[in-house]
């Protein structure tokens, strides 16, 4: 039993108001594991109104249009050419400024809004690789990486708008890539799997986010048509110093060629982590050693 508790005081005006406030200490007690109980605070409150402000300014933001891509490139392990580029979501709110998606993206998940917010994010990138394509000539296999999250990944609709929006930014499936991780396509196989061979027909490529750190069976890499395994940076950080760390993402370099399937290592933020990458054989590289995510005019610039 997980048991919620609030003390009446006199800023309540109604039954609600207490009820309410119970209501919210009792998901601070679940969260605290099974037989908890928690008492509703002053910091709770904070929480509970800061959560309610920015739900009304999210459901605001996705109706203006607040949500823009920034690009993170993508390179070739030898460094010399960008590969593509993966385009991350960041809210330009009015007030607040520019907000990562630590900030917004939990909440935008309950309340159904990241779908909104994801196909904007896929509209406009598609749009600007169209620009950049035109613009860059050498540029002509430059590809661009969206994600999907698992709200998105179950609308029966995703397969027509993936379509709708390729053809209304003029550019081929096969320079766009969706991004999803282990643990959405394993929620329900045999729906992704069907999803999964619809995007395939669009010429769509496939990538498996956050590689490693879900589900434990690699049985899906043969059942499911994928094109790209990005190595996550949680083992990436620490393969300097942790020989297991570093023999996962050897492991995985070595499956993903071995599948004659690509290799993306993210989250290399040293020269160290590059070369160390370098040796072990990794097709592309993502991170803040080669840059952060910019805004279109600095992906420009480096292109």
């Amino acid at each position: 039993v997980s048991i919620g508790i609030a003390i009446w005081d006199p800023t309540y005006l109604a039954p609600e108001d207490l009820l309410r406030d119970a209501d919210t200490a009792m998901y601070r007690a679940k969260a605290q594991g099974r037989d908890m109980t928690a008492v509703f605070d002053e910091a709770m409150r904070r929480h509970a109104i800061e959560t309610l402000e920015l739900e009304n300014d999210l459901r605001r933001g996705v109706a203006r249009r607040e949500f823009r891509p920034y690009y993170q490139p993508i390179i070739t392990a030898d460094g010399l050419r960008i590969a593509g580029f993966e385009a991350l979501v960041r809210w330009h709110h009015p007030d607040r400024g520019l907000l990562p998606p630590a900030r917004f993206i939990r909440v935008a998940e309950e309340l159904g809004l990241i779908i909104a917010i994801d196909r904007h994010v896929a509209e406009e990138a598609c749009q600007q690789l169209r620009a950049w394509k035109a613009a860059y000539r050498r540029h002509e296999k430059l590809s661009m990486a969206v994600n999907i999250s698992s709200s998105q990944f179950v609308q029966p609709d995703l397969v027509p708008q993936m379509d709708l929006i390729l053809r209304q930014s003029g550019i081929y499936g096969s320079a766009l890539k969706v991004e999803v991780t282990e643990s959405v396509l394993m929620e329900n196989a045999q729906h992704a799997e069907d999803m999964l061979e619809q995007l395939r027909k669009l010429d769509i490529g496939i990538s498996i986010d956050d590689f490693g750190t879900g589900y434990s069976s690699l049985a899906y890499l043969r059942r499911f048509e994928i094109d790209t395994l990005k190595i996550d940076y949680s083992f990436v950080s620490r393969m300097l110093f942790d020989q297991e760390s570093a023999e996962i993402v050897r492991t995985i370099v070595h499956l993903a060629r071995n599948l004659g399937k690509e290799s993306v290592a993210e989250g290399v933020e040293t020269r160290s982590q590059f070369e160390a990458l370098q040796r072990m054989g990794v097709d592309l590289i993502q991170g803040y050693y080669v840059s952060p995510p910019i805004p279109a005019d600095g992906a420009q610039e480096l292109l």
